[in-house]
């Protein structure tokens, strides 16, 4: 098992060319088949997650000690650099200073904050509000001096397009990027020629979020990387497939009372158990029997 001390690499990969394509993670399973698939970083994704913890929407009910729990086991139990969601920072600039402190002990790579009020919704849902911009400033400068590590990315997301228009949602990432933010993400533009705007108007690494069945075009990495977008996140994608492969597989022992007959992909046995760590189990086990 990794520790929360593994080197932290995003900044670095951040200096070199290509695009960052992270996949969502929601919890331990999903987390362990990405990590040993060679991605440059994993996504966190707070809807992911909250559904998977909780089973509960996305809408401003988990508790920062809820999420920094999710990152902790998450960070431990994989060593791809980890983007976490931090929602709001749940609350004024005094909890923010403490989830940046949490999540960065726990060892994410970059903590992701927003500007909604709240409590927050997911940012491909209709009726989210977005604080004043004066005060997400404060809480992105009081971000930065919260962090002991530079390495240590700060994500300024704005989901102010929706409500407020684009024009707006670029004067705050504009102001965002002013105040520290190492990375931009303005949330859930509807068009390609948002997208290229957004690449054109703003000077620092560009997240762009594709949510299958969200407001914004789901593109290719090349398409992404030629508008000038240095991270895309995929937070639904693994939990949608998911979810469908669950319905499929246990709709066949529905109908038929068991998986006998069953013709979906199943993930090898042996191979998930390897995935889980039981060789080393197992290795322990020889080297210390419980009886002589």
């Amino acid at each position: 098992m990794t520790t929360s001390l593994k080197p932290r690499s995003l900044k670095q990969r951040l200096s070199q060319p290509g695009l960052i394509s992270a996949p969502g993670v929601f919890d331990m399973i999903s987390a362990k088949v990405a990590d040993g698939m060679g991605f440059d970083a994993l996504y966190m994704t707070g809807y992911g997650t909250v559904a998977s913890h909780l089973g509960l929407p996305d809408a401003g009910l988990a508790t920062f000690s809820d999420m920094v729990g999710r990152v902790r086991a998450i960070a431990r139990g994989t060593a791809t650099p980890l983007i976490a969601d931090g929602d709001t920072g749940y609350g004024g600039l005094l909890n923010v200073d403490f989830t940046i402190r949490g999540y960065e002990e726990a060892g994410a790579a970059a903590i992701q904050l927003e500007d909604q009020e709240f409590p927050k919704k997911c940012g491909h849902t209709p009726g989210r509000r977005v604080i004043p911009m004066a005060d997400m400033v404060r809480k992105i400068r009081v971000a930065c001096e919260a962090r002991s590590s530079s390495d240590f990315l700060i994500i300024a997301r704005t989901d102010a397009r929706t409500t407020l228009g684009l024009d707006e949602a670029l004067r705050r990432a504009d102001a965002y990027a002013e105040a520290g933010a190492d990375i931009i993400f303005v949330e859930s533009p509807e068009s390609e020629a948002e997208m290229e705007r957004i690449c054109r108007t703003i000077g620092k690494p560009l997240i762009a979020n594709m949510v299958e069945g969200g407001r914004t075009p789901v593109m290719t990495g090349a398409q992404l990387e030629s508008l000038g977008y240095r991270i895309a996140i995929f937070p639904a994608t693994g939990f949608l497939a998911m979810a469908a492969a669950l319905r499929s597989a246990y709709g066949e022992i529905l109908a038929k009372g068991s998986s006998a007959e069953y013709r979906g992909e199943l993930y090898p046995f042996p191979d998930f158990t390897r995935l889980m760590g039981f060789e080393r189990v197992w290795e322990f086990e020889k080297r210390h029997p419980e009886t002589e």
